[in-house]
């Protein structure tokens, strides 16, 4: 019997701003609440909600986790194999 997997996920990259904000995490629960919020993004990209603006460019989204105080801005690449974080605040 062939193996089962899980939903394919996206991969998280970082904008050079958001990589910034990543060194700055030091509490052990904020790196973790970060995890959760990035594996929920990574595996539903869509779960977001699109922030109103130009069109030009790709489409923002943002995710906000309210039980672990987590807001991601994101944009998802064309096939949705890569989530590039924009902005994290936790």
């Amino acid at each position: 019997m062939a193996p089962q997997h899980g939903p394919r996920r996206a991969r998280i990259a970082f904008s050079d701003s958001a990589a910034k904000q990543l060194e700055n995490l030091t509490s052990e629960a904020e790196i973790h609440a970060l995890d959760r919020a990035l594996v929920v993004v990574s595996v539903g990209p869509d779960i977001g909600g699109p922030i109103p603006g130009d069109t030009a460019g790709p489409q923002l989204r943002e995710y906000a986790d309210e039980v672990e105080r987590v807001r991601l801005l994101y944009w998802v690449t064309a096939l949705q194999t890569v989530v590039v974080v924009a902005y994290l605040e936790v």
